[in-house]
Parts: C-alpha cells; structure tokens; sequence
C-alpha cells in the first residue's frame, strides 16, 4: 500500500522495493514527506523499519523503485540531509566544539575559524551545553553525548533530518527531555524531519503525521494525521484514542 500523499514534496519515496537473499524486505512502499514537515514511521520489531531509512537516506540501494529529493533522485547520501541515529557518532578523540565545527566545510559554509567556532559554541549552548565547549565525550554523560549529536546535526543547517530510533538508548526522563530539546530547536529553526521509531508514545508526541509499517515484507498500512497543538499531553483523550488506533494497526 503507498501513502495517499505520494504525490510531491521536499522527499518523494516511490514503489521501493528491498530483498536480501531472495528474502523480500521492502514490498513497495511509497510516501513523501512536505517540506518542513515531520513525518514518524512506526512498525513491528524486524518489519525493515533501518533497512528503509538507510535507503531513503542514501545508504543502500532499492531493488526497485526510487527515493527523490526536490525532485532529483537520490543516488547516494544526500548533501542536504544528515542522520542522527541511536549508534551515535560523536568522534571521542575531539571535544565538544571540535565536534560540532567537524562538518564546517570551507566550500559549503565559508567563514573563518575564529566565526566557525562562534557558530559551534552557539548550537552547543543552544542544547544546554554551554561551559562544556572544551569537554572531550568520555567527560560527559549519555544524555549529554546525544545533546552533541543533535548540535552537530543542526550546526551545518541540514534541509533534512533523518532519525533512526535516535533517543531509545536513554533512560525514560532524558528521553522526554530530548524530546523536547529537539521540538524547541525545530520551533526556532525550520527543517524536514524523518523519524523511524518503535515508540508510538513518541512518534505521537513529536510527529505532524505517522506512517504505519506491516510485518515483514514491510509495506505502508496506515496513515494517521497528528492534529495535536504542542506541547502535547499523552495523557489527553485525543492523544490516547490516537494510540489505541495505531496499536490496533500493529496488532496490539
């Protein structure tokens, strides 16, 4: 099934389809994702949820199909993305500043050292690591790892954000405050988001709209419309009928 939105947008996905040793993964699976949106895709453990986000990010190839970017297809990881995954990808051997100044290219961003580092020390102090600039990652805390990441993505001005299940290796509160770390910064600065998660709690807190996965060969079953004002409460009757009817999707 192909979402009813597979028309056009900022990230087109058409009839992908993915095997591995004649095992099929993907079986036609196609959506788009509007500029400035904020797309959440949820499934069942094992149902291909990574496997499709690597190949709308770039990573892999499809079998068949294809991934658009404005309206270019995507043959490769896209300059104008960035992922922020749960494996993370903070480099140990540089510190917070050096992290974020990382992917500062002379070509993309221009500027001189002394204007990248501003630019660095602005992010870090926007997730709450100011004071920590000159801190090496083996100093600081999972929470605070994850706060660099999510900096270092923002800090090169991505078009598009690509999340594969980025938070589910913090504990429940620093969970949440990440959340909302991520939903406040969103608030400020405009860009399109794609989460693959197996949270649907979370998936409805922060997405406009959820895309349900079937089990293995995965395709798209439901779409959900999130009409919910931030900052959203889980605990509200909308938000848990919400719930109810996309786990009833996943067969729970």
């Amino acid at each position: 099934m192909s979402d009813k939105k597979n028309q056009d947008g900022k990230i087109v996905v058409k009839d992908l389809r993915k095997s591995f040793a004649a095992l099929p993964v993907i079986d036609g699976v196609g959506f788009s994702v509007a500029e400035g949106e904020f797309v959440a895709i949820v499934g069942p453990s094992g149902c291909g949820k990574s496997t499709l986000m690597n190949i709308i990010a770039g990573f892999e190839r499809p079998d068949a199909g294809q991934v658009l970017v404005d309206g270019r297809e995507l043959t490769g990881p896209s300059p104008k993305g960035i992922v922020i995954s749960q494996h993370g990808s903070v480099f140990p051997w540089l510190t917070v500043q050096q992290n974020l100044m990382f992917g500062l290219t002379d070509a993309v961003h221009g500027g001189t050292a002394e204007e990248k580092a501003a630019l660095a020390d602005h992010y870090a102090a926007m997730v709450g690591l100011k004071g920590f600039e000159s801190a090496y990652p083996h100093e600081l805390s999972g929470g605070m790892l994850k706060r660099v990441e999510i900096a270092r993505a923002f800090v090169v001005k991505p078009e598009i954000l690509y999340m594969d299940e980025p938070f589910s290796a913090l504990d429940a509160l620093m969970n949440l405050r990440m959340r909302n770390e991520l939903l406040r910064i969103l608030a400020e600065e405009r860009h399109t988001v794609l989460l693959i998660t197996h949270d649907v709690e979370e998936a409805i807190y922060m997405a406009d709209r959820i895309l349900v996965l079937s089990a293995r060969p995965t395709a798209i079953q439901s779409s959900f419309e999130v009409d919910l004002p931030h900052p959203r409460r889980l605990s509200s009757p909308e938000a848990q009928a919400l719930r109810e009817a996309i786990l009833k999707e996943l067969g729970l």
